[in-house]
């Protein structure tokens, strides 16, 4: 309790004590001997003298301590009233200076155990209106302060090596070696902690979790969530900084989205206070991860969950007293149940934002669209109920768009993953879609990968201007002819997929022919019948060994029935860069006719057709090799080029089929 806040400000600590009357008998006595009698006033009669001492405190503040210099230095030291009703209860009042280490709790040998900081704090303080931050979150920081991680670098490199030598104190004395602010000590102690106490997934399981001892967590490193915020607490206070312990709900291990939460809290995790407000951390969550299928333990450092933003800390963290949500409004517990979960690697990837705001979708005309706002380019990936299929994934230069297909009615599990800076993709975000309809003209190519359309990670490998900037691509007659740039020294493979024949495995790429220009590459594409491909785009650079290189793909839609497109021609690696074949474009040629032929060949001495004779091909003025053949009595047709005047060594450029007779 404080009477009045100013340089004179006083404290009152209360002690209740109840004994019993033979007791109470016994300790006064010893108490009137050991004890100035100036400084110890008793009034047998009840509370009574309590009152007054409180009220003859006021009346001496209320005056300015007006009084002579000897009483003004008495009420500089320590005032104790003990006072006892009738029933044999002893209440003990101590009035002291404000920074004044109070002496009954030296006397009782409470002082160690509630002893706060190192400004004489005795009990945290609990949190009020500064201590709250904006909800929804302002997209300013993940962090509740401003932090540079750079500047603990050191300081983790140090705390992350210290070992357990003896006991408690003496670790927090190693650690605090290169802390010189509360900030950096309760850095210290995180980093030390995330790198060295295990989750006990076997005690956190048991119905009647049991208490963890400090002493019992610095022998065996492990604990479960009170153990992790009991430990973080102690050593928090060795340390001489206030920290407490809240015990709430958690969307954690074994979470199903939307669920709800009721009974015995699950979780516990800390609040610290630095540079005048509280801030919120979890240390079970920043040291590892639990595996759900395995429910196996692994230490994989988060530092998202060191002082984080309350909120964001608010979407997996719902403590007892909404207080410690330090936000401002607080949210309600079937709020956090609705709302949607990010998980960490959502932030820690970069993500700003995502739609819908639920965890729960339902479908409208059998299609449910996701969308996320990033802060950087961002690669991104999905599974429907464990599987990449069904569904339409756009990369954007800030975020993505997906478009997905559900194919039976019914509830079904959406997760979405994203690549970050680092190699490994992580889950981000997870959805339950409801499905009442299945649009069976939505149907998908199972082929159909991630992601689909150019965008900034196509430019990225070296694809440049692509003629068509949308995913899919619709076509009347079966047939289109798209186009890109590609940098110099990138080649450029395409490939054509379908759930329906014919297009097998070793006709995916003769449904497409590529022609290669100076800088930049023509695909053209004639379907085999209607329906839904993917047209894959691989690259790979030239000078580089191994294969090519997925990068995304094109969604070719038909739905004139008519269509019956044959394959082109083979081509062999003499197809040279710059050729162009004007006539036949198709691969299969009709029997017993005469078949014209049309090509631009680059850097070449003689060109010829052969099927059961030989037809040589004549260069026009516009550069154009022309001629024709029979396909009488032929099964297969080529198309033969020298290269060289001075040899006589033909090679194989083009290949035909032709129809049985």
């Amino acid at each position: 309790m404080e009477l009045k806040k100013d340089s004179n400000a006083v404290a009152i600590d209360m002690l209740l004590i109840v004994h019993s009357e033979k007791r109470r008998a016994a300790q006064t006595t010893q108490l009137d001997s050991q004890e100035d009698p100036s400084a110890l006033l008793q009034n047998r009669g009840g509370f009574q003298g309590v009152r007054n001492g409180i009220r003859k405190w006021q009346e001496l503040e209320r005056n300015g301590f007006q009084g002579n210099l000897s009483e003004k230095q008495c009420l500089q030291q320590p005032q104790v009233i003990t006072s006892y009703d009738n029933q044999g209860t002893q209440l003990t009042v101590e009035i002291h200076p404000q920074d004044a280490m109070p002496q009954l709790l030296k006397k009782f040998s409470l002082a160690k155990r509630l002893q706060g900081d190192k400004n004489g704090n005795m009990r945290p303080r609990q949190p009020g209106g500064k201590d709250a931050h904006a909800y929804p979150w302002d997209r300013s920081s993940l962090k509740s302060m401003p932090l540079d991680l750079r500047h603990f670098e050191k300081l983790d490199a140090s705390a992350s090596q210290v070992t357990v030598k003896s006991g408690l104190d003496e670790l927090v004395s190693d650690l605090l070696q290169e802390a010189h602010s509360d900030l950096e000590k309760v850095r210290a102690i995180w980093i030390w902690i995330c790198h060295h106490i295990e989750y006990d997934i076997e005690a956190a399981q048991e119905k009647d979790r049991q208490a963890f001892k400090p002493t019992d967590i610095l022998r065996t490193q492990k604990t479960n969530c009170d153990g992790y915020a009991g430990l973080f607490e102690r050593m928090c206070r060795i340390a001489g900084v206030q920290c407490v312990t809240v015990p709430g709900y958690s969307k954690g291990f074994g979470y199903q989205t939307g669920q709800s939460f009721s009974g015995e809290f699950d979780h516990a995790w800390n609040a610290v206070y630095l540079e005048g407000r509280w801030h919120l951390l979890d240390s079970t969550w920043g040291s590892g991860l639990v595996d759900t299928t395995t429910s196996k333990f692994t230490f994989l450092y988060n530092e998202f969950y060191f002082l984080t933003h309350p909120a964001l800390f608010i979407e997996d963290h719902f403590p007892d007293n909404k207080n410690w949500q330090l936000l401002k409004p607080p949210q309600s517990l079937r709020q956090f149940e609705n709302n949607m979960y990010h998980k960490s690697e959502f932030y820690n990837k970069g993500m700003l934002s995502a739609h819908p705001e639920t965890p729960m979708i339902r479908t409208v005309n059998g299609k449910a669209t996701v969308t996320i706002e990033s802060c950087a380019p961002t690669l991104f990936m999905f599974m429907l109920n464990g599987k990449q299929e069904h569904g339409l994934l756009s990369l954007k230069k800030n975020g993505m768009k997906l478009e997905v297909y559900p194919p039976t009615m019914g509830t079904h599990k959406l997760q979405i993953f994203a690549k970050g800076n680092s190699e490994i993709y992580s889950s981000v975000l997870e959805y339950t879609l409801k499905c009442n309809f299945v649009d069976l003209s939505g149907r998908l190519p199972a082929e159909l990968h991630q992601p689909v359309g150019p965008s900034w990670f196509s430019e990225q490998m070296g694809i440049t201007k692509p003629s068509h900037p949308d995913p899919i691509i619709h076509t009347s007659d079966g047939r289109c002819s798209i186009s890109f740039g590609v940098e110099e020294g990138i080649s450029v493979l395409a490939s054509l997929h379908g759930d329906d024949g014919p297009v097998t495995e070793e006709t995916q790429l003769r449904y497409i022919f590529q022609l290669n220009r100076e800088k930049r590459t023509e695909l053209k594409v004639q379907l085999p019948h209607a329906g839904k491909f993917a047209l894959k785009i691989f690259v790979k650079k030239r000078q580089e060994q191994g294969n090519f290189v997925f990068v995304f793909n094109y969604l070719l839609c038909c739905t004139n029935t008519k269509v019956n497109w044959p394959m082109f021609p083979e081509s062999f690696g003499n197809w040279g860069q710059g050729n162009e074949l004007l006539e036949p474009l198709s691969g299969v040629l009709p029997a017993n006719r005469n078949v014209p032929f049309k090509l631009k060949l680059h850097g070449i001495a003689k060109a010829l057709v052969k099927g059961q004779d030989t037809w040589p091909l004549t260069l026009n003025p516009e550069g154009y090799w022309e001629g024709s053949c029979s396909t009488t009595g032929c099964q297969e047709v080529y198309v033969m080029v020298l290269e060289n005047a001075n040899h006589n060594f033909y090679s194989y450029i083009l290949k035909y089929k032709v129809n049985d007779q």
